[in-house]
């Protein structure tokens, strides 16, 4: 039977681009996984803004972030993809985060260049660490792996900071020292995406399309199918199903607020809240029963 990672690295490479949704909890993935997709991406934002109640700027370490993707994959087939920061320290950290997440059920990790304490890729005040140094951390992540194709995603956040050529050349020099998949954050434009494609290896580039369905000043808005045109192995969709998640509870808070409370009155609106029999399908409640009857049979 085919490794995560194998089964991952062929839909890299395939022609068709890999759409992998961002997920960060139990509702996020089986929905992605109920929808059909086959990859997900682990999103750190998500997870710290979820589990630790904090923004992404280094407030989540290792063991909260490992075991939150453990769960994940516990209960998912989606072939999932870690976010692991700058690898937690340096080449000798980076070694064991790799084999963390390995073990956790994951199909691939991303390693970043930036210093730590990171922070989104899409906040101002952003820093790299030299290349070099990002090489070694690379190489450590390569010679961790227990499966060899298990995938190794390297990201770069240099492309604001220093600019897009140098994020180019950190991109190259990462693919060169074993990285399967390679990953630029924060490209501005289209026209920046189509460049980077065309200046690394076919079939590596993965990006970032943020909210995916709404606007943000660091992500342009583009269909698969363009950045499929351009280049692009696999686009992932971080920040859209956590944006989502948040605005759905204000809107049923809202009307909770002004017309339950505020006015006394009943309402009933499946417009806003799933019914709670399409919850507990969601969730997997027919195979708990299944197994109930299996064992009292």
């Amino acid at each position: 039977m085919e490794s995560k990672g194998k089964r991952l690295k062929d839909l890299l490479h395939a022609p068709k681009i890999l759409i992998a949704p961002g997920v960060f909890d139990g509702f996020s993935a089986r929905l992605v996984e109920q929808l059909g997709f086959v990859a997900g991406a682990i999103t750190g934002s998500g997870v710290s803004e979820a589990k630790m109640g904090w923004p992404d700027r280094g407030i989540i370490g290792y063991a909260e972030n490992v075991d939150a993707s453990r769960q994940m994959a516990s209960y998912s087939s989606l072939l999932l993809q870690a976010d692991a920061d700058t690898g937690y320290g340096n080449e000798l950290n980076v070694y064991f985060t790799v084999r963390g997440f390995e073990d956790a059920g994951l199909a691939a990790v991303m390693i970043e260049d930036q210093v730590w304490p990171k922070r989104c890729g899409h906040m101002a005040g952003k820093s790299v660490i030299g290349a070099d140094d990002m090489v070694r951390k690379i190489k450590a992540a390569v010679s961790a792996k227990r499966d060899p194709d298990f995938v190794i995603k390297a990201r770069t956040d240099a492309a604001g900071p220093l600019g897009i050529e140098e994020a180019i050349r950190r991109l190259n020099m990462y693919a060169e020292a074993g990285a399967d998949c390679l990953f630029a954050d924060a490209l501005l434009s289209a026209k920046d995406i189509e460049h980077v494609a065309k200046h690394v290896p076919a079939y590596t580039l993965s990006v970032n399309m943020g909210l995916g369905i709404r606007s943000r000043k660091t992500t342009p808005l583009l269909t698969p199918k363009q950045l499929e045109e351009m280049g692009v192995a696999q686009v992932s969709y971080p920040r859209m199903l956590t944006t989502a998640a948040l605005k759905g509870m204000q809107n049923a808070m809202k009307v909770f607020m002004d017309e339950v409370v505020g006015k006394n009155t009943v309402v009933d609106r499946p417009d806003l809240l799933v019914s709670f029999e399409e919850l507990n399908e969601l969730m997997g409640l027919g195979l708990l029963d299944g197994l109930e009857r299996k064992f009292n049979a």
